[in-house]
């Protein structure tokens, strides 16, 4: 079947998983580009797919769905920014700053981390930001930097005041910002991306390795770590946080940035004099999340009172969130199981448990949380995502493509609102 044929092309050119933008996107683009070729079956436009550069690029246009928005998840930004006064400003010799933002879409995330860095008073000529996309189309956009209502969001917007300026058609990048940020097209999966390029500081690939299939994400880590630095940050979406541990890659730390580090490397074994017995230690077993530890009495009061003393609904998850992060799961679980027993419903809770819970690698209890985060909320983007994954790895093609569907239709009707 031709429609078959193209999302396997689609698979080996950009690692594309059909499922997760969903199939009925994929054969609307197809269709419309055909009608655009003026060719009149699939056959026909799949010939052109496999002999036309350009019409490939085209296509993948019309497949590629980016939403994105300045500032978005600013603890990431934050991160970046206490990294560099904290660690990389201290140590600095000479050199540039040099951050990765792949695929930066529109441009929002590129310019906000030339405004981030801008912030924290680094000089213009102290930094740079590469910007990557494989959309020609997304890039004239960004290159452009006018930007309208739906990129400004949350309440604190004080950056637009400070670097944009208001026109006819909407805001305008300063340029003071613009020059910092370098656009260019270019395919990460592709056998010549970014050949001799230096060394990154950070690298954020955020919310793409969820649209990849496996062997795509393997490569596009890879690849990346390749590009960071040793002691670089490599920024992801939630979503994609686990899938990090698997590629020698560990939390750098940095509350709800999502941020990581190359592991360090294992010290060398030494042997020991012949006539010493070694001791055999036990080997280890993987404890499940039911049965993990409680921390010790001393800590379990400590977070009480914090959370007691807070008073305000909802700090409590935000603590949870950040010992996840720095992978104190146990208690951040016990965080989460107090909350729910003073609000059974809450929706936050039981999506942190399911996110905690994979990253433990309790894939079912994860499914369970999400599942019942789902019945409270349908429309819940993320948990979508996230059991779509499951399901895939689980060998559920048919619930996988269901689901991400069903987050894409979400997905839509959010950009619509």
């Amino acid at each position: 079947m031709a429609l078959t044929e193209i999302e396997l092309l689609l698979r080996q050119t950009i690692g594309l998983d059909a499922a997760s933008v969903g199939l009925p996107l994929i054969e609307r683009a197809v269709q419309q580009r055909q009608a655009a070729c003026g060719l009149k079956d699939m056959t026909a436009y799949l010939a052109r797919l496999r002999s036309s550069a350009s019409e490939l690029q085209e296509l993948i246009e019309a497949v590629v769905v980016s939403e994105t928005w300045f500032f978005r998840d600013p603890e990431a930004f934050a991160a970046l920014g206490q990294y560099v006064l904290q660690e990389w400003l201290p140590g600095r010799t000479a050199g540039q700053f040099r951050v990765l933002s792949i695929p930066c879409a529109t441009g929002e995330e590129a310019y906000t981390l030339a405004m981030t860095l801008d912030g924290i008073g680094l000089p213009a000529d102290c930094f740079q930001i590469e910007a990557i996309d494989i959309s020609e189309q997304a890039l004239a956009r960004a290159r452009k930097a006018v930007y309208g209502r739906n990129s400004f969001r949350g309440r604190n917007l004080d950056f637009r005041d400070r670097y944009f300026e208001a026109g006819a058609h909407g805001y305008h990048v300063a340029h003071a910002i613009r020059r910092q940020v370098v656009f260019q097209q270019a395919n990460l999966l592709g056998p010549d991306f970014l050949p001799g390029s230096p060394i990154f500081h950070a690298i954020f690939c955020r919310n793409l390795l969820i649209y990849l299939d496996p062997p795509a994400q393997a490569r596009a880590i890879e690849t990346l770590k390749r590009l960071l630095a040793p002691d670089g940050l490599f920024f992801v979406g939630p979503a994609e946080a686990a899938l990090m541990l698997n590629h020698d890659l560990v939390s750098a730390r940095r509350p709800l940035a999502f941020a990581f580090r190359k592991a360090p490397p294992k010290p060398a074994a030494h042997k020991k004099p012949l006539q010493v017995k070694k001791k055999i230690a036990p080997p280890h077993i993987p404890v499940p999340l039911g049965k993990m530890r409680a921390p010790l009495k001393t800590q379990r009061i400590s977070l009480t009172r914090r959370l007691t003393l807070s008073g305000k609904t909802g700090a409590d998850l935000k603590l949870a969130e950040r010992m996840a992060n720095e992978g104190r799961l146990a208690e951040a679980i016990q965080i989460c199981e107090s909350h729910l027993k003073e609000h059974p419903s809450s929706v936050e809770a039981l999506y942190l448990l399911g996110v905690i819970c994979d990253a433990a690698g309790d894939r079912d209890k994860a499914g369970s949380y999400y599942r019942k985060t789902l019945y409270l909320s349908p429309d819940h983007y993320e948990s979508l995502l996230h059991l779509a994954y499951s399901a895939e790895k689980s060998g559920d093609a048919p619930t996988a493509q269901n689901l991400r569907a069903r987050a894409h239709r979400v997905k839509e009707r959010r950009q619509h609102a």
